[in-house]
């Protein structure tokens, strides 16, 4: 583990002056940065700046004015959705509500910290040329691609969120920075452009110490993730297939371990940002766990997120015989179980009970156990929906829950495979390769899900792509462009969304729809249920972010987006 934290550990020195930004919306591109009269001169400055490119990419949720809950974007964004729920940050809660405005913080820092990176990206490749002669060829191309790439996946991230942004690919000077928006399209096509020159420079495998850092593999993927989310299916399908095809990767054959220390190592993880102790951390543990072992519960699971997994037969629990309203997380998905903490099970030793009359639980951590009062039962700020993430939650991390060195994932091989199969189920060139791809993911020996049976019509494995996605993925960032891209957030973010019922269980579930979907008003005792929020979602707005208010008033040229 030391080896693979020593990326996190330079990018955790590297000297501020490096960032190609200061906090003044006048260089929100930004404008300026080191001088490059002096940088680069030899090629441990360009290294540094290379790691401060690299450090861009792990923003925290810290940057949103919530003091030390230092919690990835990746993760936090999943909270803006229907499968996630944020306690503390009204930004977040607005946007997952549909009370966005202009001003809203999170979309501030979010466009601000994207373009500080592509300036840091834009600086080194305007510079670069100048160590030309005193780096090796292989150094001097490779890092070439290694920030085309962080650029590269920065506008991935701002058209997925902000739709058309000004594409800016050199540092600009106070005269050149009013720029309008170039459109969705035309960024996507640069994206997939740029991965294509990175991943033809950049190596197979990064070396242990460099873990962290981009390859070939990760370029073609982010290139496929493009590809696929702008419906660019024939693309989408060649780029993923091309990783496919690398040999590299496989799928992880303990799925709850994949989010734990030792699944880091694990082939199935395609790019992930790292962290080292008393250099750079994050705080995940604590925000997502409850509070016996030492977390606050704020960000929480729905209970139709827990509803939408299906039984072990394959079969939604409307359908299938193994659903038992009584046990209702008996005979389900293991991935439920490895991605929530559900009421009956154990964290970190503690047994885990959400009903309001559990006042005393079991703390398995001495032996023999003993019973102790159950905090999740009564305390005010327990978690508000009835369950907890067990994702990134680690007992290594069990004294120290708010300075967690796990490393976040932000490609994985699942992803890859499910993007082939989305893609090619799109394209209409349904065949075997589809069904294998679908069912490597379903039938990883830890899930060992029923396998998908040929013969399927192209809605119906649309309908299982989707809910495959839902079930593997969740809080890992991706599930607002996948609402948002299939066109249902307007009608997953909309209406009331639940918590458990405080003292008792669903009488009978909920009809679940083609994307995975609950469906409570035919539940006898829905009255019951806690109703966490209610959500509305104007069609012809909430498709994308406004672009924040100081930079529509600064930069005149660009429009802002539709209503508002």
């Amino acid at each position: 583990m030391l080896y693979k934290k020593i990326i996190a550990g330079i990018v955790g020195v590297v000297l501020l002056s490096v960032s190609a930004c200061k906090e003044n919306y006048l260089e929100k591109y930004p404008l300026s940065g080191p001088s490059s009269v002096s940088f680069y001169s030899n090629q441990d400055e360009l290294m540094m700046g290379l790691y401060g490119c690299y450090q861009q990419l792990n923003y925290q949720q810290m940057n949103y004015g919530l003091g030390n809950l230092r919690v990835p974007w990746h993760i936090f964004i999943d909270a803006t959705t229907d499968i996630c729920w944020d306690r503390t940050n009204g930004a977040l809660q607005d946007l997952g509500k549909g009370s966005i405005d202009a001003n809203n913080g999170v979309v501030k820092v979010k466009w601000t910290e994207a373009y500080k990176g592509i300036a840091r990206c834009n600086f080194l490749l305007d510079n670069i040329d100048k160590v030309k002669d005193k780096v090796s060829v292989a150094l001097y191309n490779q890092t070439k691609a290694e920030a085309r790439f962080i650029r590269a996946l920065h506008y991935h991230y701002l058209i997925t969120l902000f739709g058309g942004v000004p594409l800016v690919t050199k540092s600009l000077t106070t005269e050149e920075a009013q720029l309008p928006k170039s459109t969705k399209e035309q960024v996507a096509d640069f994206i997939i452009s740029e991965m294509d020159a990175a991943s033809k420079d950049l190596p197979l495998n990064q070396a242990v110490m460099n873990d962290g850092r981009a390859t070939k593999g990760a370029a073609l993927a982010i290139k496929a993730r493009t590809a696929l989310y702008n419906e660019k299916w024939a693309i989408a399908a060649e780029a993923a297939k091309a990783v496919m095809d690398l040999g590299k990767y496989s799928l992880h054959a303990n799925f709850g371990e994949l989010f734990k220390y030792a699944g880091e190592s694990s082939k199935e993880i395609i790019l992930s940002l790292q962290y080292m102790k008393n250099v750079n951390t994050h705080t995940t543990p604590r925000y997502f766990l409850p509070r016996l072992p030492g977390g606050v519960c704020d960000k929480v699971p729905y209970q139709s997120f827990v509803d939408s997994y299906e039984c072990t037969d394959g079969l939604s629990i409307d359908k299938s015989p193994l659903y038992d309203p009584k046990k209702p997380f008996q005979n389900r998905d293991p991935r439920l179980g490895f991605t929530v903490v559900v009421p009956g099970s154990t964290i970190f030793g503690y047994q885990f009970e959400t009903h309001k009359d559990s006042l005393k639980i079991w703390n398995y951590n001495v032996n023999p156990a003993v019973r102790i009062d159950n905090t999740e039962a009564t305390h005010a700020f327990a978690t508000f929906t009835g369950y907890v993430w067990r994702k990134y939650c680690d007992e290594v991390d069990r004294t120290d829950v708010q300075n967690s060195e796990l490393s976040i994932i932000l490609v994985r091989y699942a992803e890859v495979l499910l993007t082939y199969a989305e893609a090619k189920i799109e394209l209409g060139e349904i065949d075997a390769s589809v069904y294998d791809a679908i069912n490597l993911v379903r039938r990883r020996p830890s899930v060992n899900m029923p396998a998908i049976t040929t013969g399927k019509t192209k809605e119906e494995l649309r309908s299982i792509v989707r809910k495959e996605r839902k079930y593997e993925f969740a809080m890992e960032g991706l599930r607002l462009a996948d609402i948002r891209r299939w066109k249902i957030a307007e009608q997953v973010l909309t209406g009331p969304v639940y918590g458990r019922i405080p003292k008792g269980l669903l009488a009978n579930a909920p009809v679940i729809d083609a994307n995975g979907t609950p469906d409570y008003s035919g539940v006898s005792n829905k009255g019951d249920m806690r109703v966490i929020e209610t959500k509305i979602f104007n069609k012809k707005r909430d498709y994308l972010w406004p672009f924040p208010a100081i930079e529509v008033q600064t930069n005149k040229s660009l429009v802002q987006n539709p209503e508002y």
